[in-house]
């Protein structure tokens, strides 16, 4: 219902705007002719005008439509607004000279109907009367957003960060999408925004002028009590960490957005909203930038289908399809309470898809087909997995059967059920692995990649393809929670190896980046010329690893404490399952280049449909007698490389003339 009234009255103030423009067109007209002429002169154009204006004023409202002018609204009316509506103008003023010109034939009038300087003064006018009121409303609506912040209580801030950053999220504000905060100045990294106003807020000194800067506020009036971080703040450049110690000191506490991407002056992605300042927010480098067209073109008004779509990446992946504009989503997940929590997220969102959710596990190869066949999804993301290294070792059958049958079963269903792309989430821990789950997940792989080389020559036949990425920060079971918990509770921090590296990544960018293989594949490369070899593999670029004693470091540090005298820092030792280095590529994995900022790409290697079926049922017979030695011999005859990981505990140590961290194949 409420959808309903929104879309009625979204209809309406469409329908007003159209109204307007075309009767502001027909007075524009008649205002150049009183404004130019009088006596017979105008009265015998005027008596003309009830001919010759209805058509004009429907030739204008085509020319409007195509120019954009209604698919903007009044309160956002900016410079891109203002030029189509030049544009727009100028198209009509070029009309009316050429009817000028027939009209001043013998055939009809035989003099000038409208004359160059009517046509000029009509130029004008029409600009003043479509501009005029889209920036008075948007003015007005500024004025009341103003008044609004301090009838409510908002709260003094200062924004941090370059000047286009800052004015983002200014807009943020005007457009009541923020309304916690009350801008009072902006601090910037750089010199060149000194002395500038942004939207109304000036910009007030550099950010070392940051204790000064609440200092000549307090004195006055304003008692500033919050910095908001603009992206550009938790740069590497802004000395995000010494900046989140001045805070401190002054007793200010630190926020910055969430629920929105900052692209192109452009707020997009979802619903804006300020968050703490998490530890979590200084660590990483600069995330890659999304190609938001790139993705609303792939995902817009398209079926999705995400399995384990309550767990960290799953709901992820949801939202983002949701903030992409997927019209329907599909969230299958075994657990009760994560369903119910992410639909009733999904849900929630303005102008959100259709929701849909099923109790599934991706073991039971009947319900998902059932459910798939049910809701014909366009594209399948694969999310549902066992991915903790210990357990995975301990309980190997549950692993095997969740990542590899589970993810035969769900990449069958997904060919039943005619998807156009079917997408597995797997990890950097699949290359030369030494874990059952790297292992269990490789298989996937090799499966996926084994259905999708049988339709290669098809260029209309399905996708499937893997997307390989380190640790993921925030997500279930990351080291990150686990050290801001032990640091809560006084230390140890524990590490289980002082040379253990990973990548990293966020939750947001590397589902973005998820998204952005998944449109490669099944975009850029159907659209390739005819043979050539589409890779079906893809590695998200994370930057360099991160070594984990360090990150204790920091974080310790970052919470106010000093490692080692404040808060301990304790080596375990490697558990069983895992090692040092991570590695991107197989050593025969023929790397390819997608084009595509944040991705790369490398060509299957695979064994036979045939191959696979009859290690299927070995490894299948191999659960079933609870055969570890069984199943590990079967993963050693598929995968090779795992044939020799070393011993349980042992790190892996790479392989001859290799650097430390995999560089042979950096990301």
């Amino acid at each position: 219902m409420t959808t309903t009234h929104t879309r009625s009255s979204t209809g309406l103030k469409k329908l007003l705007i159209i109204a307007h423009d075309l009767f502001m067109t027909g007075l524009a007209v008649a205002l150049a002719f009183v404004m130019r002429f009088d006596g017979p002169q105008l009265a015998t154009r005027l008596d003309a005008l009830p001919m010759i204006l209805p058509g004009f004023v429907v030739y204008a409202g085509v020319v409007y439509w195509i120019f954009a002018l209604y698919k903007s609204r009044w309160r956002f009316a900016s410079l891109p607004d203002l030029a189509n509506i030049l544009r727009a103008v100028t198209v009509l003023a070029l009309t009316l000279l050429v009817v000028d010109y027939v009209l001043a034939s013998s055939t009809f009038y035989g003099f000038f109907f409208f004359g160059k300087i009517t046509i000029v003064l009509y130029w004008m006018l029409q600009l003043f009367l479509l501009g005029g009121p889209r920036l008075a409303y948007r003015y007005l609506k500024y004025a009341q957003s103003r008044h609004t912040l301090e009838r409510e209580g908002a709260v003094p801030a200062l924004i941090l960060g370059r000047g286009s950053d800052a004015e983002v999220l200014l807009r943020a504000v005007e457009s009541g999408a923020l309304r916690k905060i009350q801008p009072k100045g902006i601090l910037t990294p750089r010199a060149s925004d000194l002395g500038q106003s942004i939207r109304g807020v000036p910009v007030v000194g550099e950010f070392a002028d940051l204790e000064q800067a609440v200092v000549d506020f307090a004195e006055r009036g304003y008692n500033i009590r919050r910095l908001v971080l603009a992206p550009s703040a938790l740069g590497q450049e802004a000395e995000r960490e010494h900046l989140l110690a001045r805070a401190r000191k002054l007793g200010l506490p630190l926020s910055r957005l969430q629920g929105l991407d900052v692209g192109k002056g452009e707020l997009t992605g979802g619903i804006a909203s300020l968050a703490p300042v998490e530890i979590e927010d200084l660590l990483l480098r600069p995330t890659v930038e999304i190609d938001h067209e790139r993705l609303a073109r792939f995902i817009q008004g398209k079926r999705v289908a995400v399995t384990g779509g309550g767990g960290s990446i799953g709901s992820e992946i949801c939202m983002r399809a949701a903030a992409f504009g997927a019209s329907d989503i599909l969230v299958i997940e075994n657990s009760e309470p994560a369903l119910h929590q992410i639909t009733e997220e999904l849900r929630a969102l303005d102008n959100g898809p259709a929701v849909h959710g099923a109790i599934a596990d991706v073991r039971d190869r009947a319900r998902l087909h059932q459910v798939l066949a049910e809701y014909r999804p366009h594209f399948v993301f694969h999310a549902a997995a066992l991915k903790h290294v210990p357990y995975l070792e301990q309980d190997w059958a549950e692993g095997i059967r969740t990542n590899v049958f589970g993810s035969v079963n769900t990449a069958d269903a997904a060919l039943a059920a005619g998807a156009h792309a079917f997408v597995m989430i797997s990890t950097d821990k699949a290359i030369e692995p030494v874990s059952m789950l790297g292992a269990t997940k490789r298989f996937a792989e090799m499966y996926a990649q084994a259905l999708d080389s049988a339709g290669a020559s098809a260029p209309e036949a399905p996708r499937l393809i893997a997307v390989r990425f380190g640790n993921v920060l925030g997500s279930n079971g990351s080291v990150v929670p686990k050290f801001k918990a032990q640091i809560a509770r006084g230390g140890p921090v524990t590490v289980t190896h002082r040379d253990m590296v990973r990548y990293f990544m966020t939750v947001r960018e590397a589902c973005n980046l998820v998204l952005t293989a998944a449109s490669h594949a099944d975009g850029d490369m159907r659209a390739a010329e005819a043979g050539a070899e589409r890779p079906s593999v893809y590695v998200l670029k994370m930057g360099q690893p991160v070594r984990i004693y360090d990150m204790a470091e920091r974080m310790i540090r970052l919470a106010g404490f000093e490692p080692g005298a404040d808060i301990e820092i304790a080596v375990t030792g490697i558990r069983p399952g895992e090692r040092l280095h991570e590695i991107l590529f197989a050593h025969d994995e023929a790397i390819t280049e997608t084009g595509i900022d944040g991705v790369m790409a490398a060509r299957a290697v695979f064994a036979s449909r045939l191959q696979l079926n009859a290690w299927l049922a070995q490894l299948d017979d191999a659960v079933t007698r609870y055969d570890r030695a069984a199943a590990e011999a079967v993963l050693d005859a598929a995968i090779p490389d795992f044939a020799r990981r070393p011993s349980a505990g042992a790190p892996a140590a790479p392989p001859a003339g290799e650097a430390p961290h995999g560089t042979r194949q950096t990301a």
